[in-house]
């Protein structure tokens, strides 16, 4: 049925009840609510307005898909540029995280030097960052992260995201340093002792500022004796006596290398000092 055949069938319907009472509503006011003016009619700031509003009241993906129409719409708008970042904040805040990364690097790409491209930065880090995984799973993100994170700190040294990047750097680096150990345990555990002092090599070299470290350095004690490399074993512990001399770590060195505990025979401090000068520093005294 068609809108004029609607109304005249209105009409006459509303002539009938007219008759009946005088508080019958008028034709005009059934068909005075308009259609929404389609979004390419609206002006930049009219939609932007609305993203704004969307984006407070937490509709974060119609936020962002509104920032994006002003962008399409209107790429050259004073209200372009903030559109562009706050597509980028909407989509990670509807956890849309590859949507966040792509709107973030254009606005990097656009606007390089602009005041607000650590936070597009900050963003692109972040957005990464929630998507790593346990450290029994690909660690892709976790690189990915950890790149992002150091252009962040490198690029902008004085942003008040740095800080809180730092902090989620060392995090992403003690994460690749667990996978890392995880995979030299269960290579350990099943025999194949060269890849296991790979990887425990690779954390003691690579990431020696992590917790793994002291437990990476005993490994490597475990996997030499295995294959009966005695001088490897004994450097390993010699430098994790050097740098841990209290840890429970070294003490299970110390008694694979010598069949004691620290409280009988040499005392810890002159066995590990005996093994850094014999082994790290070529004195055979």
């Amino acid at each position: 049925m068609s809108r004029t055949t609607l109304r005249i069938l209105l009409a006459a319907t509303l002539a009938g009840l007219s008759a009946c009472s005088g508080n019958v509503p008028s034709l005009d006011s059934l068909f005075s609510s308009k259609e929404e003016a389609p979004i390419e009619s609206r002006s930049p700031e009219a939609i932007f307005g609305d993203a704004r509003t969307n984006q407070k009241e937490g509709n974060h993906k119609t936020a962002a898909f509104l920032y994006d129409e002003v962008e399409r719409l209107y790429p050259y708008s004073d209200v372009a540029k903030d559109s562009m970042l706050l597509s980028a904040v909407s989509s990670y805040e509807a956890k849309e995280y590859d949507k966040a990364i792509l709107s973030a690097e254009r606005f990097i790409g656009f606007y390089p030097s602009d005041d607000q491209t650590d936070y597009a930065r900050y963003i692109v880090a972040q957005s990464y960052y929630e998507q790593i995984v346990d450290v029994g799973r690909d660690q892709g993100m976790t690189v990915q992260a950890r790149q992002a994170l150091d252009e962040l700190i490198a690029r902008h040294p004085e942003s008040k995201y740095v800080k809180d990047a730092q902090l989620k750097r060392d995090t992403t680096v003690d994460q690749l340093a667990g996978k890392e150990m995880t995979v030299g345990r269960y290579y350990l555990k099943n025999g194949q002792y060269i890849g296991a002092i790979n990887r425990f090599q690779t954390v003691a070299r690579d990431y020696d500022t992590t917790s793994h470290v002291e437990e990476a350095l005993h490994r490597l004690v475990e996997a030499n004796l295995a294959l009966g490399l005695v001088n490897e074993a004994k450097s390993s512990a010699a430098v994790l006596g050097h740098n841990y001399p209290g840890s429970p770590w070294y003490e299970a060195s110390y008694a694979l290398l010598t069949g004691e505990n620290l409280t009988g025979g040499l005392s810890q401090d002159a066995w590990y000092k005996r093994m850094y000068r014999q082994v790290i520093l070529g004195n055979w005294l």
